[in-house]
């Protein structure tokens, strides 16, 4: 059986594992410390996120733009970049899409939104190649310009709703026409009511969308190469900045597609906001916890989406702070960061301990 365990850690699929059990854990014993019982604690999150029809629904509404961000920036990293932009390209994504959903009035549903859903996808891909573009032609570090677009985004997000979409009176912008909304009644009204919309099977259809761009297609093997080694890709004949940019471009694509669906399928509107969502951020964790990996990042929304959710439950039903969540999800991170210490934890599980025996 060791042999096998060992294989399983060496592959690093029982690394996230650990570190969501180590995180739980630790999230247990700084809740004893504060006076609050874990046990009670957890099934309150457990019941808010499974209860009802309704909370199930709004877990599934939570979880689909941390897939997207995920995504983004998972397919980043995996050539070779480093994408902290995320949350600036939800930004745009979601002011590309509401702005077709108000001024675009002429259309019947089955054009208006996919032509919405597209404008938000592309506004966001531009908005990711602008940082690709910086890097390729100037040499300037993406992180740098992508963390100074996020903002960009949202003071531009603001002065564009308050100029030219602003609703009399509020501070958010008209809301979208029917023809261009996402919103899935039918299944919502089954699910108690709660904001499901076509953008979670979107979702699905974006992780696949990613595992073939990446690893069926020659593009994706072109991406890879330059993210695996720059200098022997550009040797082999590939283009490095071009495709540096549509690297980012991509990205921002995914990410867009989390701003579209959260303005069509959700609220039907964007607000003149003084801070982002935190989508994007928050797409960093989960793409580090799901490994780079589509399917992975999947898993890791539906994790950090559920516990998101959940904490809810878990601060009326066992009065705890819903910022203990957070420090779970940061201790998850910081287990999958530091795997070298959850192997070594791991070791008696694997053998470790016996192979050493042998050898001395």
């Amino acid at each position: 059986m060791g042999k096998y365990m060992r294989w399983f850690v060496k592959d690093s699929a029982l690394i996230p594992l650990a570190a969501i059990v180590l995180g739980l854990l630790c999230g247990a014993a700084i809740m004893l410390i504060g006076g609050y019982n874990p046990l009670v604690a957890y099934q309150a999150l457990f019941i808010k996120v499974f209860g009802t029809r309704y909370d199930f629904g709004e877990t599934l509404r939570q979880i689909t733009p941390l897939i997207l961000t995920g995504l983004s920036v998972a397919f980043a990293f995996r050539t070779g970049l480093f994408n902290i932009g995320a949350e600036g390209q939800v930004i745009m994504g979601s002011l590309g899409a509401v702005w077709v959903g108000i001024k675009v009035d002429f259309l019947p549903a089955f054009l208006h939104a996919p032509l919405a859903v597209l404008a938000g996808a592309v506004a966001g891909g531009l908005w990711g190649a602008i940082a690709g573009w910086l890097k390729a032609a100037r040499g300037v570090n993406e992180v740098i310009t992508s963390i100074m677009l996020n903002w960009i985004a949202l003071f531009l997000s603001n002065y564009v709703i308050s100029h030219f979409l602003l609703r009399k009176g509020q501070q958010r912008s008209e809301n979208i026409h029917s023809t261009a909304s996402l919103t899935w009644s039918q299944l919502g009204e089954w699910m108690g009511g709660s904001r499901i919309h076509w953008g979670i099977p979107l979702a699905l259809v974006a992780v696949a969308v990613f595992f073939i761009i990446l690893w069926k297609t020659k593009m994706g093997y072109e991406l890879r190469a330059v993210g695996h080694n720059p200098h022997a890709a550009q040797y082999a004949g590939i283009n490095v900045n071009r495709n540096v940019v549509k690297a980012m471009f991509i990205g921002g694509v995914f990410a867009g597609l989390a701003g579209v669906f959260e303005a069509l399928g959700v609220f039907g509107y964007q607000t003149v906001a003084a801070a982002s969502s935190g989508y994007g951020f928050d797409g960093i964790a989960v793409a580090l916890l799901g490994g780079n990996n589509p399917v992975g990042v999947l898993l890791g929304a539906t994790l950090f989406g559920s516990l998101t959710y959940g904490s809810a439950g878990m601060s009326f039903e066992a009065g705890v702070p819903p910022e203990i969540i957070r420090v779970v999800i940061a201790l998850v991170i910081f287990f999958v960061a530091a795997s070298g210490m959850v192997r070594w934890l791991l070791r008696p599980l694997t053998g470790g301990r016996k192979k050493e025996g042998a050898a001395g």
